[in-house]
């Protein structure tokens, strides 16, 4: 981690929010095609959810991606833990694993689509 206290913002965030999302741009202006995809997705299921810009500070674009250990943005995390990114996200969705997976956390879906 480059910064301690940028991995304590991140797990503030994360331990805050049930459901949060680092992506690029905000939840009503996406800034990229895989973080468009994900919002889609969360807003179809009708998952409330905190959108972080990683464009917005360039310390968090980094420092989410060693956190993770994951190498691209977005990321998507429930209660506390990284779930995937974009191709992950898609593809639980589409075989119903996402929606099981929000269930079990305790996280609403009022939208089973």
């Amino acid at each position: 981690m480059t910064d301690t206290n940028i991995a304590e913002r991140i797990k503030q965030d994360i331990s805050a929010n049930p459901v949060v999302l680092y992506m690029k741009g905000t939840p009503v202006f996406p800034q990229c095609g895989f973080s468009s995809a994900v919002v889609q997705i969360l807003s179809t299921l009708g998952v409330k959810f905190k959108g972080i810009d990683v464009l917005a500070d360039p310390e968090i674009r980094q420092g989410i991606k060693e956190f993770s250990s994951w190498p691209t943005v977005p990321q998507l995390y429930v209660k506390g833990e990284f779930v995937g990114g974009c191709d992950i996200i898609r593809e639980m969705y589409e075989t119903g694993e996402l929606q099981e997976y929000l269930s079990g956390a305790g996280v609403a879906a009022p939208a089973k689509a």
